[in-house]
C-alpha cells in the first residue's frame, strides 16, 4: 500500500471515494486501497481499518498449551469465564478526541473477581526514551547533544554504575524544532522502540550504534562487558586473590582509580608500602579521582600506556623487583611489570599465576547490553476514554487499583501528578509501537482494575464486554505470554525465565 495525506477537504471528495480517519489529529483523507499517513489505518472498500492485527495475550500458550478460541458461540451476557486471555491495546486502535470511550472495555472473571481491562492505543506527544548503555567507555561529556542523521534528538545524562546514559526524544524534540528534527526524533525514537539499531552521534563524542537487548557498538567495535564496579571496588573484590602473588595493583578507573597498598584492604591483609605515586586527586587511602581524561581507552580514560598515570617510585620504600600489575575495571586491559635496579617499571609477560585473577576480573563482568525504556505521560485526554471523571483514573492508579500495562508488560508508573510510565520495550510484543506524523509515538496502554472499581470511577459501564464477544478473524493476533513477565490479571505472580 502507499500513503497519501490530502490536507483540506476537495469538492470532489465524496465522489471519488476518499474516507476521513479520525484516529489521530491529522485527520486523512484516505483513498481506497491506500493507508493513512501513519500506515495503520487503511480505506478498505470504503471502511477504515486498522492494518496491524489485534494482539492478545494468551496464557496456556506461554506454559505449552494449545490455542484456546476466541468464539465460542454467541454472548450471553455473562463474564468471561477463562482467565488466559489477555486483551492488549496492541493494534487496539486510537479514539480521537478521547471524550470517546476506549476502543475495548474487556470483561473476565478471575479467581471469582468480574475484572475489566481498558485497552487503548495512546497517542503520545510527550514521550522519549531512556537509553542504558553498558560501558566502560567515555561516549561523550555530559548534557551533549546526541544527534541521529545529523539531527538532535536527545542529549547524555548523568552517568550510571558502569553505563552511560541518555535520554532521547521528549515533546522539545518532537515539536519544539524544526519540521525535520521532529520527524528524525520520531523515526528515531519509533525504531529504538520496536528492537531496531539506531545510530547516534554525541557531540565531542563518539558514534554509538544502539539496539535494545544488544550490545551496543562504540566507534566500530562492538563492547562485550560492563565493569565488574570502579577501581576501589575492583580492588575490595579481588584483594585477597592478589595477596601473595604480588606487590602492587593498580585498577585504572575514569572515576575512582584503586591502588592495592594502600586501600583498606591492601591495609587489613599486610601489604606493604611500595612507594607508588599516583598522578590525579588523592580522595581517601587508595583512592585516585581524575587520574585521566575520559576516553575510550583504559578503564574509560584517554590513556593506551598505563604507566603515564604513575609518577616516580619513593626509593624509600619501593625496591628492585617489585611486582607490579595494571588492570582495568573489565580486565579488557592489563599489564604485568617488574622494577629494575633504577625502580624504573619494566613491561613482562603476565605470569599464569596471576592470569586467573585477571580472568577473574572478566568473568564478574556482566555482558554488555543496551537497554531502552519507553517513557510517556497518560495523564492527558486519554484518561477520558476509560472515565468521564479521568482523575479518578490518576487517583486509582496512584493507589493500587489499577494495574497498567503496556502491551500487557509491567511498567513503573513514576510517583506525582499524573500517569507516567516506564517499560522495558523488550518486554513487550514485536513491532508494539506505531507513530502518527504530528509526530507523535503511539504505543499500547491498559488499565485493569476490578469490574466494581471501574464502576465507582464513573467508568463507561455500557461499553464493557468479554473476550467471547468479539468476532473471530485473521485480524487478530494470539501470541504467548512471557513467563518472566506477571500475568496481568496477576501481577504478584510473576514468574522468571531461565532460558
Amino acid at each position: 500500500m502507499t500513503t497519501e495525506i490530502t490536507a483540506e477537504v476537495t469538492a470532489d471528495s465524496a465522489r471519488d471515494d476518499k474516507i476521513r480517519c479520525d484516529a489521530c489529529p491529522v485527520m486523512c483523507y484516505i483513498k481506497p486501497g491506500m493507508t493513512g499517513a501513519c500506515d495503520r489505518y487503511a480505506n478498505h472498500n470504503g471502511e477504515l481499518v486498522r492494518v496491524d492485527p489485534h494482539v492478545v495475550l494468551d496464557r496456556t500458550l506461554a506454559q505449552g498449551g494449545t490455542v484456546v478460541p476466541f468464539h465460542r458461540g454467541e454472548w450471553d451476557g455473562s463474564i468471561l469465564q477463562d482467565s488466559n486471555t489477555f486483551v492488549t491495546a496492541i493494534g487496539a486502535g486510537t479514539t480521537y478526541p478521547d471524550y470517546k470511550p476506549a476502543p475495548f472495555i474487556v470483561s473476565a472473571e478471575v479467581d471469582g473477581v468480574d475484572m475489566v481491562t481498558v485497552v487503548t492505543e495512546g497517542i503520545f506527544s510527550y514521550c522519549g526514551v531512556k537509553v542504558k548503555i553498558d560501558t566502560d567507555r567515555h561516549l561523550g561529556p555530559e548534557r551533549s547533544i546526541v544527534r541521529a542523521q545529523g539531527e538532535p534528538v536527545g542529549h547524555v545524562t548523568t552517568g550510571e554504575y558502569g553505563s552511560q546514559m541518555l535520554s532521547l526524544g521528549g515533546v522539545n524534540h518532537l515539536t519544539g524544532g524544526s519540521k525535520k528534527e521532529g520527524r528524525v526524533t520520531c523515526d528515531t525514537l519509533l525504531d529504538l522502540c520496536n528492537g531496531k539499531p539506531a545510530e547516534l552521534t554525541i557531540d565531542e563524542g563518539v558514534t554509538v550504534i544502539v539496539q535494545a537487548g544488544r550490545a551496543p557498538i562504540v566507534n566500530g567495535v562492538l563492547e562485550e562487558r560492563m565493569r565488574v564496579g570502579c577501581g576501589s571496588a575492583t580492588i575490595g573484590m579481588f584483594a585477597k586473590q592478589w595477596n601473595g602473588k604480588l606487590d602492587e595493583v593498580v585498577v585504572v578507573d575514569d572515576h575512582i582509580t584503586g591502588v592495592l597498598s594502600e586501600h583498606q584492604a591492601g591495609k587489613l591483609l599486610g601489604i606493604r608500602d611500595t612507594g607508588i605515586k599516583m598522578k590525579g586527586r588523592r580522595s581517601t587511602p587508595g583512592r585516585y579521582f581524575q587520574v585521566a581524561e575520559p576516553g575510550t581507552g583504559w578503564g574509560g580514560t584517554n590513556i593506551a600506556d598505563p604507566l603515564s598515570i604513575l609518577g616516580p617510585f619513593n626509593k624509600k620504600d619501593a625496591w628492585a623487583g617489585l611486582r607490579l600489575l595494571m588492570v582495568s575495571t573489565t580486565g579488557e586491559h592489563h599489564a604485568y611489570y617488574e622494577l629494575d635496579e633504577e625502580l624504573v617499571p619494566v613491561q613482562r609477560e603476565l605470569p599464569d599465576i596471576l592470569r586467573e585473577s585477571v580472568d577473574r576480573i572478566q568473568e564478574n563482568c556482566e555482558p554488555a547490553l543496551s537497554t531502552v525504556l519507553f517513557m510517556g505521560g497518560a495523564g492527558g485526554s486519554l484518561r477520558a476514554g476509560v472515565t468521564e471523571n479521568p482523575v479518578r483514573l490518576t487517583r486509582s492508579v496512584k493507589n493500587a487499583l489499577t494495574y497498567v500495562t503496556c502491551g500487557g508488560a509491567p511498567v513503573y508508573v513514576w510517583p506525582g501528578g499524573g500517569i507516567t510510565f516506564m517499560v522495558d520495550v523488550t518486554r513487550v510484543p514485536e513491532n508494539a509501537f506505531g507513530y502518527v506524523p504530528t509526530p507523535a509515538l503511539v504505543a499500547p496502554i491498559e488499565f485493569t482494575l476490578r469490574l466494581s472499581d471501574y464502576a465507582a470511577l464513573g467508568g463507561h459501564l455500557d461499553q464493557v464486554r468479554p473476550v467471547t464477544s468479539l468476532p473471530p478473524g485473521e485480524a487478530r493476533r494470539q501470541v504467548p505470554h512471557r513467563l518472566d513477565n506477571p500475568w496481568p490479571f496477576a501481577p504478584q505472580q510473576a514468574r522468571r525465565s531461565h532460558g
